[in-house]
């Protein structure tokens, strides 16, 4: 899906993509079931005023490869997609969601999932909105028994951002990650908040959030594993790291767990530092300019959280984005 042009989603030309079904929101409007319009102001306003988005179905059994959605904005005002992903048991889906552009405008997209038993679904996102735009993006996955929602987001871009993920884990054995990096300037504000609901036994939840924070930026991670009474043998983990490059950036992180079961490893943590002195002598001292220095020590903070990436091509894509960032940086 563009923006701007409001055209249809578009499919990359990986092998599998013949095997998903895709339409247009506005051809076959389907707000689902899991969202909370009535609890969640910006996906009431979105349930309001959708009018496009797409509609993804990927059948029993089959892999439905690469499938690319794509927002580019060109001038100001509002939008709102809404978008569908429905595995069923035993496909496979990898969904690349990039949204950019320039101006002055709000972009706020709602997405419900649904994985099917033995599914799998890679979520990739990269937001590298204007500088002057705002950004909202709530997900809902629902995943059942022995599925895998494998989700990373990489937020670059926007004034102000949220991204905001609801994964239940409805079905014995099913997996989701919900990892994501952040990279911040000047006095933009990003917030990435997750719910992870066990609602089944034997689930596990893997949860790694990087920051890096230059001038006077401010991030934001809000995480919460909830665990239900009957959600024996659950395995749930989150950890936020921020890496400060100025006394004037600020991160504010909030790992949260509510645990009713009694047979569970749960466990959380967060950690706050800036570039380590003794690392950025030792690269001036043989010659590299200081600005190349934080380069390759940010890039080393943030490898192990990009190497959860698995696709080579996409992970070269999010890697390039980071990248390019600097460069505007140091423009």
């Amino acid at each position: 899906m563009t923006r701007g042009g409001h055209g249809a989603g578009s499919t990359s030309g990986r092998p599998g993509t013949a095997n998903v079904q895709l339409a247009r929101f506005a051809d076959q409007p389907d707000f689902g079931t899991l969202t909370w319009p009535d609890r969640e102001p910006m996906v009431a306003l979105n349930t309001m005023l959708a009018t496009d988005g797409a509609a993804l179905h990927v059948p029993t059994g089959l892999d439905g490869g690469i499938v690319q959605l794509v927002s580019l904005s060109g001038g100001q005002g509002d939008f709102h997609p809404r978008h569908s992903i429905r595995l069923a048991k035993g496909a496979r889906l990898t969904v690349v969601e990039i949204s950019a552009g320039h101006g002055a405008y709000l972009l706020n997209t709602v997405a419900e999932i649904h994985v099917a038993q033995g599914a799998h679904l890679t979520h990739i996102r990269l937001q590298d909105e204007a500088d002057t735009a705002f950004h909202v993006s709530t997900t809902y996955a629902d995943v059942e028994t022995g599925g895998t929602y494998d989700s990373f987001t990489l937020n670059l871009g926007a004034r102000l951002s949220r991204t905001e993920v609801h994964a239940q884990l409805s079905g014995p054995g099913a997996i989701t990650h919900l990892n994501a990096v952040q990279i911040l300037a000047g006095s933009q504000h990003a917030d990435f908040t997750t719910v992870v609901s066990h609602t089944a036994p034997s689930c596990s939840s893997r949860q790694t959030v990087k920051n890096v924070l230059a001038d006077r930026s401010r991030g934001v991670f809000q995480g919460k594993i909830e665990v239900a009474r009957h959600a024996q043998k659950t395995d749930g983990y989150q950890m936020n790291q921020a890496l400060l490059l100025s006394p004037y950036a600020e991160v504010d992180s909030k790992p949260e767990l509510e645990i009713f079961a009694d047979d569970v490893k749960c466990s959380h943590g967060a950690t706050v530092g800036e570039l380590d002195a003794e690392q950025m002598f030792y690269l001036r001292s043989r010659g590299i300019p200081d600005a190349e220095a934080k380069s390759i020590l940010v890039r080393a903070f943030l490898a192990e959280a990009l190497d959860a990436v698995a696709d080579e091509t996409i992970r070269g894509l999010l890697e390039t984005a980071v990248e390019q960032w600097w460069e505007r940086q140091k423009a």
